[in-house]
């Protein structure tokens, strides 16, 4: 029987998405037949009703079929979706290592810096205000008062008119990724950016699309790349682009929106750390250039905390239509009281108080990481857009990344280097580490250049 880990809130969408990706790689064969709802449940230690949602989903979208008194089994292959190819594999997950002084891996901002406070005070308002009002259902495209105040702050802060009524919210980017290609089409063929962030492309697959690595070069996206690959849409952070850094120049852009006008294709606009561009104003938005091509899609989890699971999509309106049709009939899957809070802290400014703190701590923090590095290995290479929270270090005198990580962790630092990033194989990743510098804190970076 399958071992599948079911942390978190949601544990029927979590185990229906682990035995969707089972049955997309094969690891059940067509005609098997699954565990029974209650030995399964039995086994993972749920309810029943747990597995039986899961079950029903996977049997709606047809991975599975149910036969009276039988059970469930894993439908024929050559019914399941056309066109879905394998997940990447996954690597496995680096042991935790009590020694690390200093983590350059983690991607959220330190712990003490959420603004608690706030947060709590903000919560106890809405349940005071709200009442009974927190229990209805919540509308498919989310709280309006939330997707008014996004608006509102979109247009402040990057200068992007989005109506509140094509902003869709959503629990965290996974899971609108998932909606994106539910719109799009499992047709397509989504191009994404080669290195980039991992689970982009995992995302794209268990929901039953195909993806299409291109390779970054120093200006952005291979627009030649691109081109050759078919892709009828891309997934791309132009503002800058993970793990490179690379910022996407005005030239490249206009040329990736008539790429998307040229035919029926979209580009998927990842702006996930927009709100900190440490020198100078925010860059100029795709969505902004071409509001009917480009899908704008962010989150809280670099401003707030991963675990808050909490994101949104601005859709074209023809877009907006379909999801509207598609989605119409559910409810929200993020909880209203998340939803009300949140509204409460960006409409009374505390949201981007709390993110101005956090671009002066970075801005601190960012150069003493540098001269941390610099003591670490005085002929290492920096390579910073000046958009953060990370940034390149070239180690030119490294035999191998495997020996850049191992030396790192023997002096107590947790690093991963560009190669880690590869989605499918290229050159000229090698021997250079990727720095993330969210997690770092003052007092880390002080104790391990005392260790240097």
């Amino acid at each position: 029987m399958a071992v599948y880990y079911l942390g978190g809130k949601n544990k029927y969408y979590t185990l229906y998405s682990g035995i969707r990706n089972d049955i997309i790689v094969g690891k059940y064969a067509p005609g098997e037949k699954l565990p029974s709802k209650r030995a399964l449940a039995a086994d993972l230690g749920i309810s029943v009703i747990t597995v039986q949602l899961a079950y029903e989903q996977l049997l709606a979208e047809g991975y599975i079929t149910s036969r009276e008194r039988s059970g469930y089994f894993v439908e024929k292959a050559e019914v399941r979706l056309p066109g879905v190819s394998p997940a990447p594999r996954k690597r496995e997950a680096e042991p935790q290592n009590p020694q690390y002084i200093l983590d350059l891996v983690k991607s959220s901002a330190p712990a003490e810096l959420f603004p608690f406070s706030v947060w709590a005070k903000l919560m106890r308002g809405v349940l005071s205000d709200c009442g009974e009002h927190l229990l209805e259902r919540v509308p498919c495209a989310g709280d309006l008062e939330l997707r008014e105040e996004i608006s509102k702050y979109l247009y402040r802060s990057r200068g992007i008119s989005a109506p509140p009524e094509q902003i869709v919210i959503g629990a965290g980017a996974e899971y609108l990724y998932g909606v994106i290609v539910q719109l799009l089409g499992r047709d397509k063929l989504f191009a994404v950016e080669n290195p980039g962030y991992g689970k982009i492309a995992s995302a794209y697959v268990l929901n039953g699309a195909r993806v299409a690595p291109v390779g970054v070069t120093d200006t952005g996206i291979s627009l030649g790349g691109l081109k050759k690959s078919g892709a009828g849409a891309l997934h791309i952070s132009p503002s800058h682009q993970f793990p490179t850094g690379v910022i996407t120049p005005a030239t490249v852009r206009s040329e990736i929106i008539s790429w998307a006008q040229e035919g029926d294709r979209f580009v998927i606009e990842d702006d996930y750390d927009s709100e900190f561009r440490l020198s100078g104003k925010p860059l100029f938005s795709l969505y902004s250039l071409c509001p009917e091509r480009v899908i704008y899609l962010n989150t809280f989890s670099k401003s707030l905390a991963p675990s808050m699971r909490l994101g949104y999509v601005v859709l074209p309106p023809a877009l907006m239509d379909k999801f509207l049709s598609l989605f119409g009939q559910s409810a929200n899957v993020v909880p209203l009281f998340e939803q009300k809070t949140l509204a409460a802290m960006i409409g009374g400014g505390h949201f981007e108080r709390h993110v101005s703190r956090l671009k002066n701590y970075y801005k601190g923090v960012r150069p003493q990481t540098v001269e941390t590095l610099k003591k670490y290995d005085p002929c290492c290479e920096i390579y910073d857009t000046g958009s953060g929270p990370h940034l390149l270090c070239k180690f030119p005198h490294a035999s191998s990344d495997g020996e850049i990580k191992a030396r790192a962790a023997s002096a107590g630092i947790r690093l991963k280097c560009l190669t880690d990033y590869l989605i499918a194989p290229a050159a000229g990743a090698e021997k250079t580490a990727v720095i993330n510098y969210s997690g770092v804190t003052y007092a880390r970076l002080s104790e391990i250049r005392s260790k240097l």
